[in-house]
Parts: structure tokens; sequence; C-alpha cells
């Protein structure tokens, strides 16, 4: 038996036993996690006669027991999409007792689900529970066809509220939640499907993602191509299944490649999700991957989808450097420079610098890392054309860089806002979507190949895999005067 304090400082949650000196915290633990917990009362000693040091030693007992609380109160909570749990359970509980209504009129029904065993255990458990289903089963067979039918209602009824009683049993519900329960119970088609996609666990695959070393860009591009996915389906009031996907990506307006990318992203998160997430794994344990199987379409979608893109020409070079000399835009003429002579991606050309210009066998040559592939690391030969426009590059740069950008994306790539002002020069110069600035890596192919420079150096020099072993793994590839040699066969600007 404890008594109060005699002081009147600061004692909550502090008391004194009868008979007793040493303080102890004591806190009482909310009825409604007493089950979780497994007990009424936290009280632990603080094994000290001096309210002053047990005002300082309570602290760490109460922010633990607390803690514990807020986790109890957690493990109570609802998961995430009871609301489609309970209607399926509700309609599933429909269905049979309509079969077995049919059944008695003498329809030919499919066979009726086996018993729910843990449904079957609680109802033992309800004492005079079958004696009273007994009695009444009794008189409504007395009442013949009628009466047999609506004791099948009866029934229906009964488990509804018995499963509503399971729910409020085993978790916590708000009271607006409490109210959401019965509507759902009394009618389950007034339930607006919910997207199994939550943010919760949008959160969680994002965090596994970048935990597995995903690169920042692709794991934003995949976790929101599921979000948008979710949007489609709360929208759409549609579970997640083959149609869905199948009515949401004819819904975006993509290339083909891209709705590839879209069906890629879901299989990542689908696999993940049946791995790792509980309640996904139960909820779709009988499913197979709704993102597989289906068929692109093939120069839909994009209104360039399926389409070739255009090379450009030295005409078309010239055209567009000069317009971006006219616009004023001198370092995206460089730029433009620079693609033809090297063919070189549009972000590897962004992220050129003063180291990246060395000299081997007395050639001035640009080193580009690695980048997209193994084979993409490469040293290449400067144009002889193009060594004017270099050194001016190298002396003119404020941040070592030779292609002066506007500040780097949030993914850290140079060539975002470059890339877009090339996309406006093209269109105004009267250049269609199919002309892009990869097109110059296409085009530096097709005149070295044009020019007799064998396949596999050709590929070498725009760093792009041979698919030869004997090349790709065991050689060392062609000498910087052989490169060079090859390069110099590019058409001059000029």
């Amino acid at each position: 038996m404890a008594k109060p304090s005699k002081t009147s400082r600061d004692t909550k949650n502090l008391i004194q036993k009868a008979g007793e000196s040493v303080w102890y915290v004591r806190v009482a633990v909310p009825l409604d996690v007493q089950k979780v917990i497994g007990r009424k009362v936290f009280i632990k000693s603080l094994e000290t006669k001096s309210l002053t040091e047990a005002q300082r030693r309570r602290g760490v007992h109460l922010t633990i027991w607390w803690a514990q609380i807020e986790a109890a109160r957690k493990s109570r909570q609802p998961p995430d999409g009871w609301q489609s749990r309970l209607v399926n359970g509700m309609e599933a509980v429909n269905k049979f007792v309509q079969d077995r209504k049919r059944a008695l009129i003498g329809e030919i029904v499919p066979p009726l689900p086996p018993a729910n065993l843990e449904l079957e255990a609680r109802l033992r458990a309800i004492p005079g529970f079958k004696a009273a289903m007994d009695a009444r089963a009794r008189q409504r067979l007395s009442e013949g066809l009628s009466g047999q039918l609506k004791f099948e209602d009866e029934l229906a009824e009964f488990y509804k509220r018995l499963a509503e009683g399971m729910m409020l049993h085993k978790h916590t519900f708000s009271v607006d939640q409490k109210t959401e329960l019965a509507s759902l119970i009394a009618d389950p088609a007034s339930h607006r499907s919910k997207s199994p996609i939550t943010q919760e666990l949008l959160k969680a695959f994002r965090k596994f993602r970048e935990n597995r070393g995903g690169a920042p860009k692709h794991v934003d591009q995949q976790v929101g191509r599921m979000d948008r996915l979710s949007t489609f389906l709360k929208d759409k009031e549609m579970v997640l299944n083959f149609d869905a996907v199948d009515a949401w990506i004819k819904s975006l307006d993509r290339a083909p490649v891209t709705l590839g990318q879209h069906l890629m992203a879901g299989t990542a998160f689908w696999k993940w999700a049946m791995k790792y997430d509980t309640a996904w794994r139960e909820a779709y344990k009988d499913k197979v991957n709704p993102f597989v199987g289906h068929d692109l379409p093939q120069g839909g979608g994009s209104e360039i989808a399926g389409q070739d893109r255009e090379i450009y020409t030295r005409d078309h070079t010239i055209k567009l450097h000069q317009a971006a000399l006219n616009g004023g835009d001198k370092p995206l003429a460089d730029l433009i420079a620079l693609g033809w002579y090297t063919g070189a991606r549009i972000e590897e050309l962004c992220q050129l610098n003063h180291e990246s210009v060395i000299t081997v066998d007395g050639i001035r040559c640009f080193d580009f890392p690695r980048s997209k592939s193994k084979a993409s690391k490469r040293v290449v030969p400067i144009h002889t054309s193009l060594l004017p426009i270099v050194d001016r590059l190298l002396k003119d740069t404020a941040d070592t860089f030779l292609i002066p950008t506007q500040s780097a994306n949030r993914y850290g790539k140079r060539s975002h806002a470059i890339s877009k002002a090339f996309g406006r020069l093209r269109t105004a110069a009267g250049f269609s979507k199919l002309h892009v600035f990869h097109g110059f890596r296409h085009t530096v192919v097709t005149e070295l190949i044009r020019a007799d420079v064998p396949d596999a150096l050709a590929k070498e020099l725009v760093g792009h895999e041979t698919g030869s072993v004997t090349h790709d793994v065991y050689s060392k590839g062609a000498s910087t005067v052989q490169k060079l040699a090859a390069i110099s066969k590019l058409p001059t600007l000029s």
C-alpha cells in the first residue's frame, strides 16, 4: 500500500510503500494495452531515499515504459488495407450463404469452401453457442423451406457480427474507424477500393532500394511509378491484378521502352513486397505477378514511339552550330562541336574537365571515365579541328569543367539544363523530335564505318562493347596512333 508524499515537491509517478522510505517509480498501464503488455502497472524501486535523486533516476524508466506503451498501441492498430480484407471476407460470407440457399431450392452450386478452423474454434468457445444454434436450426427446419432460408440469413448476420467483434477485440479502433467498420459490415459494397500500394510500403521499398546501392534517380523513378499506379488504382476503384496493370499501361502516353520500364518497376516492387512484407505476402500468396506477360504497343504511346532516331549530317550539324552561335549560346555551340568530333554521350561531355585532357604517346586525348558500361571507360584522341576549341575551354573555365552549365540536378547530372537548351534549339531550327543529341553517336559510328574504319575500332572510340570475347576481354584495344588515324577521318565542320 503506497503512502502519499509529505512534500509538495514534484512526486509525479513517485511513491513510497507503506513502512518504507525508499522511492519507487510507478506508471499505470492503460487499459487498451494491458493484455498486450501483460500487466496493469509498471513499478520499479529507485533504490534511494532521496527525493531529489529519485526525481533524477525515474526518467530512464519512464522513457522505456512510455515507449513500450506506444509500441503496444501501434501493434494493436488495424493494419493497412484492413477495409479491403474485411470487405473480401464479408463478400465471401454473402456468397457462401447465397450458394447454400440456392442449394436448398435445388440449384446446382460449386463445392462449398472448406471450413474456417479459427472461426469454428472461436464459436465453440462461446458458452451455450452450439445448443442455441441447434435449437434455432430445429425451429427454422419445422417452418419448412422458408424457415431454412431465413436460418441461412440469420447465420450470415451472426457471422458478420462475430467478425466485427473479432476485429474490435484484436485491434484498437478510433471512433471514426469503428463507424467505418460498422458501415462495411452492414454494406460491403459501400467500400471504395483503396490501393494496396500504401505510402508506408513505398517508404519501406525506397529504403530497401537505397540500402542496396540503387542509383538515386533509378530509385526515384521506381517509387514514383508505383506511387502513380497507386493513385490510378484508387481513382479507378480497381484492385491490383493483370487487368488493372494493363489498363494503367494503356493510359500512359509513353514509348514502348518506357512502358517496359514501368512494368520492370512493378516487378521489382512486387518481388520485394512478396519477400519482405508479411501482410502483402499473405494477401497475394495465391496470385501471380500482374506486371508480367503484357504485350506492349509497337509504334504507339509516344508520338515517336517505335521510330528510329535520326542521325545528323554535316550540313545539319553546321546549321545547329551556327544557330547556337546566333542565339548567343557559345557553350551549346561548343557542345555540338564536341558531339560531332567524339560521338560521346552528352553527360560524358559535360563531365570533361582539366584532368580529362591528357597526352598519350605524344597525342592529346580525352580520358573518358566509366559511365554506363565497362566499355565507356576509354581514351579518345582529340580531332585536330577540335584542339583550338579545347584550348580555349581550358583557358576560360571557371570551375575546371570544359562545358559551363547551370548547377547539376539532384542526381549530380551536369547535362540536364543544357540538354533542354539543345532540345529547344533543335525545334527552333526545324528539326523533329527524332533528332536528339544522342544522334551524334550514331552519326560518328556511321561516318567511321563509311570511312572504312574497322567495326571494333569504331565501337571502341564511342565506348560500345564489340560483342567479341576476344576483343572485349583479352584485347587491350587499338593504339593511340590507330585511334587518331580513325578519328581524323571524320569530316570537318569548317
